[in-house]
């Protein structure tokens, strides 16, 4: 969407919705693989993976890996958090429908990150208390190395800050998810279910895998 075509008010932004549905039902009775297997998915659904990411409307899940519709459970929050109604959200995946994989995907230039390492930089910055509470989130992930990068008395860089902060919160959702839920801990132990971390780069379209 060009700076030309982007809607200017909310009502505009819900015309654009409204007639996108359109195309997309009218859409459902042409000979598109993709869209013949949606009568099949009314009853059901089969995901082959769990995917917890980032809001970040750069990171549309579904296309970053060539997935259909049905293929993927996905849910999303800033900073690919982890908090109970996400835990919630993939133990029922994982045990209703057998689910046995769950990525945890950050990504290059994350926000809610970019405003964890904001904080610890500047402890005078002020964010409303709903984000505050998941930069919260994020924070135990973030300070040690803070905390590593001032050790010298040097300046922060923070970008670099930033870049690796980004793929310590991932790791440590991974790790909430491994460690945070009885049945996701039972049945990764089990052997059923595989929790991975990665991290999308915005500028190349890459999804990097990260090791445990």
């Amino acid at each position: 969407m060009t700076e030309d075509t982007r809607p200017k008010t909310g009502q505009e932004a819900l015309t654009l919705l409204k007639e996108g549905n359109e195309r997309y039902v009218d859409s459902l009775s042409n000979s598109d693989p993709l869209m013949q297997r949606r009568p099949g998915l009314i009853n059901d659904q089969d995901p082959l993976a769990i995917i917890l990411g980032c809001s970040d409307a750069r990171v549309p899940v579904e296309i970053v890996f060539d997935q259909g519709l049905g293929d993927l459970f996905v849910i999303r929050v800033a900073g690919n958090v982890v908090a109970p109604s996400q835990i919630g959200s993939i133990e029922f995946a994982a045990e209703k429908f057998n689910t046995q994989l769950v990525v945890v995907l950050g990504h290059s230039h994350c926000g809610a990150v970019t405003a964890c390492v904001e904080t610890l930089i500047n402890p005078e910055k002020y964010y409303s208390p709903n984000l505050q509470s998941i930069v919260d989130r994020i924070r135990p992930s973030v300070y040690n190395l803070h905390e590593l990068a001032t050790a010298n008395g040097h300046d922060v860089d923070a970008d670099e800050l930033i870049d690796r902060s980004i793929r310590a919160n991932v790791r440590m959702s991974v790790s909430q998810l491994k460690h945070g839920s009885r049945a996701l801990e039972d049945l990764t132990s089990s052997g059923q279910l595989l929790i991975v971390g990665a991290e999308y780069d915005v500028d190349t379209g890459k999804v990097r895998f990260l090791d445990s």
